[in-house]
């Protein structure tokens, strides 16, 4: 990069400038916005693949000014500019898409993209090159092996973030290769992208078991089972709710770090994960019978069907939330075949619709603090802040009022030598239910009230009280 006399670069968009694929994204934002988007991606597909990204580039909406770019490859885009080189951004998504990105970044000369019949990728991609620079008139910066017919025929090969035998094929080709690495390779975002952390919410499928003092082995094996199964599905349900959350998570100021919003996975990868999870998910449920099965089928079609719409319904958004904490009491029972008291169930709905309420009010006072009038994504306004507030206590007293009634029912004379000690219980509850309804008021809750409560040393002590009072009633 000394003289003008340099190539013109060409730098492919997918994993390269981008640390994501631009079909996948567009794919999962049209799924978010309409449900029949995967029927009519089928349609377009007979047309070809350049027919496709046409038509995701027309129902999805992408925000080039949000996307994960990778800084490294801009920098090097930066340094060739200064040298006087001139620089091209050739991609295989759509030319609509193609413009946007280069119209944000103004880093580029020339912008070419698929039309909509012409796949601007591999073979077609190198040829169309060579029409238009000239044989070895331009220097090429990919990162798959469809880039290698491209390297072929340029001047220079640039290859970022390649795999070791990606990088041999491309110095065996005879042209003058540079290698890129601007990301570290680790597995840990993969993980962080399960979120490992929402499986405390699981274990509530324990909760039947240790209700009942049904104690044996045979009992707490099927209860590990449900429990694996569960967080396996649910953690495929996470990663579908993040790629279709793209465009909110990277516009928030904590959502914006997760690894798929960020490019530290890539959305291609999240496809799969999606699918594989539910995958052994559903194997492992399958060997705790049918009924079981049909318990996680329903959970993950209502979590999907609140991923894709009901999120944004008022009220009906934290009564589903209400409802799949509850489900995961009821799985737990059907896992080992033991009957769920209505005392039990009501209490869950109640107490769960106060922690929705928790986490919409958090939301709400999170945008106040940021200047915006209502949550990204949800159907709420800051104005309904004090009805949100409202709920939250309320749904939370009534649980109360519940796990008192059912602290004096006959059940509990029969299972415990001493249910008074068990009143102690509601008190600690009406206490946590303050407390937490206050510190969201203050804007000192985080996103999920379950996390933050598993983090919180207040909440750690109300729990471990809560623990000792029905320890004290089911031993002294």
């Amino acid at each position: 990069m000394k003289d003008n006399a340099e190539p013109v670069l060409v730098v492919d968009l997918d994993g390269t400038l981008l640390r994501s694929d631009l079909l996948f994204e567009s794919f999962w934002s049209a799924f978010g916005r309409d449900w029949h988007s995967p029927f009519w991606s089928m349609v377009a597909l007979f047309s070809g693949r350049a027919a496709l990204k046409r038509y995701l580039s027309r129902v999805s909406r992408l925000d080039a000014a949000t996307l994960p770019y990778d800084p490294k490859v801009i920098a090097y885009v930066e340094a060739w500019r200064s040298h006087g080189g001139r620089t091209a951004l050739v991609t295989a998504s759509d030319q609509t898409i193609a413009d946007e990105v280069a119209d944000h970044l103004a880093l580029f000369d020339e912008v070419y993209g698929s039309d909509g019949h012409l796949n601007l990728k591999g073979a077609a991609k190198a040829d169309f090159l060579a029409d238009h620079f000239g044989g070895n008139g331009f220097a090429y910066m990919g990162d798959a092996r469809a880039d290698l017919p491209v390297w072929q025929r340029a001047q220079k090969a640039i290859t970022v973030n390649a795999s070791a035998s990606l990088r041999i094929r491309a110095e065996q080709l005879g042209t003058q290769v540079e290698h890129l690495n601007t990301t570290d390779r680790s597995m840990l975002p993969y993980l962080w992208a399960l979120r490992p952390h929402q499986w405390l919410k699981n274990i509530l499928v324990f909760l039947p078991m240790l209700v009942a003092h049904r104690l044996d082995w045979a009992t707490l094996l099927q209860t590990c089972l449900a429990f694996i199964a569960f967080s396996l599905i649910a953690s495929s349900v996470y990663v579908l709710n993040d790629l279709i959350d793209l465009a909110a998570d990277r516009a928030h100021p904590r959502k914006r770090l997760r690894p798929f919003a960020c490019g530290s996975v890539p959305v291609a990868h999240g496809s799969w994960m999606a699918a594989g999870l539910l995958l052994c998910g559903g194997g492992i449920a399958g060997l705790l019978g049918w009924q079981f099965l049909l318990v996680m089928a329903v959970y993950y079609s209502l979590t999907t069907a609140y991923s894709l719409s009901l999120k944004r319904l008022v009220v009906i958004d934290m009564c589903v939330l209400a409802g799949l904490y509850t489900l995961r009491i009821i799985a737990g029972g059907v896992a080992t075949g033991m009957l769920i008291s209505m005392w039990l169930l009501a209490f869950s709905i109640f107490f769960f619709l106060s922690l929705a309420a928790v986490k919409r009010q958090a939301e709400l006072v999170d945008s106040v603090e940021r200047g915006i009038l209502g949550a990204t994504g949800r159907g709420y306004r800051v104005a309904d802040l004090p009805i949100i507030s409202m709920i939250a206590l309320c749904s939370g007293y009534v649980s109360v009022l519940v796990m008192a009634l059912y602290v004096n029912s006959p059940t509990v004379r029969e299972l415990y030598p001493q249910p008074r000690a068990l009143g102690g219980i509601c008190g600690i509850l009406l206490y946590w239910v303050t407390y937490m309804v206050m510190i969201t008021h203050r804007g000192a809750m985080h996103d999920d009230p379950v996390v933050y409560a598993a983090k919180d040393r207040t909440s750690q002590v109300c729990g471990f009280l809560i623990l000792v009072f029905a320890v004290a009633g089911a031993v002294l």
